[in-house]
């Protein structure tokens, strides 16, 4: 019996006679990084070097813009405030600009800047109302400092009469402010059925207080003239 031979390399089988001879396997090829496998194909991934050019004719997915459009971005983009002392002062400029658009509206009539509590068709009617008609109340501080000079003179017979005055300016102002508030009440009721009508009357009871050249929004109307 002759002895077993082997083929001389490390992991291979013995083989005995008549046995086919088996080739060793590199030990690299089996533990060999898969990692590497992995990233193989995307490293080998052909690149496409071509220069064919777009068809002017294509569309490029979105609109081109006009213009005034992009000046329009281009001016916002570059009037957009990049610090917090920049945004306070745009900030103080454009209250500025309202306060005096508001100013302008309340001289004009302008009803796009006017203040929130004297906008609409609604407070508008009061205003007219109150502006179109003598008020007594608008007379009230004229004899409001004719009483109290009557006072200072020291003759009770003045004295009681500016006593009396007072009392009578004050009827008369209540009297007058209660017919005018339920006329206005009616008026706006069939004028602005559907409309909020809250705070008309008190707004246009106020307005009758003050003398007819310092009321703001200025008087549109004459006196006695018809709306």
């Amino acid at each position: 019996m002759s002895p077993l031979q082997t083929n001389g390399v490390a992991g291979s089988f013995p083989g005995g006679r008549g046995s086919t001879p088996r080739h060793p396997v590199p030990l690299g090829f089996v533990f060999r990084s898969r990692a590497k496998e992995e990233k193989a194909p995307a490293d080998k991934a052909p690149v496409n070097f071509s220069k064919q050019t777009r068809d002017p004719q294509a569309p490029k997915g979105r609109p081109t813009p006009k213009r005034s459009e992009a000046q329009s971005q281009r001016r916002s983009v570059a009037s957009t405030p990049s610090t917090r002392k920049d945004a306070a002062k745009r900030q103080r400029e454009d209250r500025r600009a309202q306060m005096e658009r508001q100013r302008q509206a309340l001289a004009g009539g302008d009803e796009r800047y006017l203040p929130a509590r004297d906008k609409g068709p609604v407070r508008k009617y009061a205003r007219n109302y109150v502006d179109s008609r003598y008020n007594v109340a608008e007379f009230f501080l004229p004899m409001a400092v004719i009483i109290l000079v009557m006072t200072l003179v020291r003759a009770a017979a003045i004295q009681q009469i500016a006593l009396l005055l007072w009392l009578v300016v004050i009827v008369l102002i209540v009297l007058d402010s209660v017919f005018s508030g339920m006329r206005l009440r009616k008026r706006l009721a069939e004028r602005f059925p559907d409309q909020n009508r809250r705070g008309a009357v008190p707004y246009a009871l106020m307005r009758s207080l003050q003398l007819r050249r310092l009321r703001l929004p200025k008087p549109q109307l004459k006196r006695g003239e018809k709306f």
